[in-house]
């Protein structure tokens, strides 16, 4: 039976606290910044998603794995997060189209898992402390170690880690004969953006996250795009030069996520590592242009300043996140250019933003 095979587990916060809980296979230890998703549905989609690497995902819906996998619900390659901590871990799955289960999926990724945590109690904690570094590990008696090994662990502020996860050589996605060329700058690009981006008639060559303006200009793209992606964006300084010369030029320019907040940097508009950060499918966001309210999928453990952007004349705040009133969105006056904080590709999550991909064409349209 799997639930002998399970050992005891636990998870060690960086300010000495421990929750208790079992494996679900592998053993060893996983470190990173422990954070929390509230999304109910969605988890393969979460895990695989660039944005991210180096985080233990806590999952606050209380059954994970129940659905299963399918091959081509990933946003990347492999499983992105450093490890996973749920309260009930589903070893079968009853949906049909599933291609395998959660579990043969962590092994396939070799990745550590562990389970029957009180995950309400941990959110709690984390909400109330803060994000912080952690470790999960099956390696219980060796805790002095691993306490060590903690407090040698970098903090998320001040950590580049979109080289991490970006394509090392370029690439292309779609037709070539497509109506609209796009250069996309991965800096932990989810597949969902290509789709989306694709499926708007577009052919989109892929960058590297270190590529010069030059290196996308030579592809004499109608648009430029900058991702989503994990770590600080400060350290991103390559892509805040890029974005300013595209801003220069005048060209279309859609950033979301990370990109946003690049684009922002660019305009003299500082960063912050927020206490908790935002991750869940369910944020509400009103567009400040149109007066209408969005339910948003987002994933972000920093923002913009909100009281530089708002003393900023050359930028325009245009979407706000009704939760803690900071800056969802912003586009720059007299440019064609324009960000969001939050994932309008979704998956998972709702699909209320989708028209910001075709502002990004209509800008392109317009420009040609």
């Amino acid at each position: 039976m799997k639930y002998k095979q399970r050992k005891k587990a636990l998870i060690l916060l960086a300010d000495g606290t421990i929750f208790h809980g079992k494996s679900i296979g592998k053993e060893g230890s996983a470190f990173g910044e422990v954070c929390f998703n509230t999304g109910t549905t969605g988890y393969q989609e979460i895990f695989t998603d660039p944005s991210y690497y180096g985080q233990l995902m806590v999952t606050t819906n209380a059954h994970i794995g129940n659905y299963g996998t399918k091959e081509d619900e990933v946003e990347s390659d492999d499983i992105k997060i450093a490890g996973l901590i749920c309260k009930n871990f589903s070893f079968n799955y009853s949906r049909p189209a599933g291609d395998s289960s959660l579990e043969d999926f962590f092994e396939k990724h070799n990745k550590l898992a562990i389970a029957d945590v009180d995950t309400r109690a941990l959110v709690s904690y984390i909400r109330d402390n803060g994000a912080m570094n952690a470790v999960i590990t099956t390696e219980i008696d060796k805790l002095e170690s691993l306490k060590q090994q903690l407090a040698e662990l970098p903090s998320m502020k001040g950590l580049e880690l979109a080289s991490k996860v970006s394509t090392k050589e370029p690439y292309f996605v779609g037709d070539e004969k497509a109506t609209y060329k796009i250069a996309a700058l991965d800096i932990g690009i989810k597949k969902n953006i290509l789709r989306n981006l694709v499926k708007r008639d577009a052919y989109v060559k892929v960058f590297p996250y270190n590529a010069k303006f030059e290196e996308l200009e030579a592809f004499n793209p109608d648009g430029y795009f900058l991702s989503n992606g994990p770590g600080d964006p400060e350290p991103l300084v390559d892509a805040q030069l890029l974005a300013k010369e595209v801003i220069a030029k005048n060209k279309p320019l859609f950033g979301i996520c990370l990109g946003h907040q690049i684009i922002a940097l660019a305009n003299g508009i500082s960063t912050y590592k927020m206490h908790n950060g935002h991750r869940g499918i369910n944020h509400p966001v009103k567009n400040l242009i149109t007066g209408k309210g969005e339910i948003t999928s987002q994933n972000h453990g920093f923002a913009i300043n909100r009281e530089e952007t708002e003393a900023n004349k050359n930028v325009e705040i245009t979407h706000v996140h009704l939760n803690d009133n900071t800056v969802a969105g912003i586009k720059v006056k007299g440019k064609n250019c324009f960000s969001v904080q939050y994932h309008p590709e979704a998956s998972p999550g709702p699909n209320d933003s989708l028209y910001l991909f075709d502002q990004f064409i209509e800008n392109i349209k317009n420009n040609k």
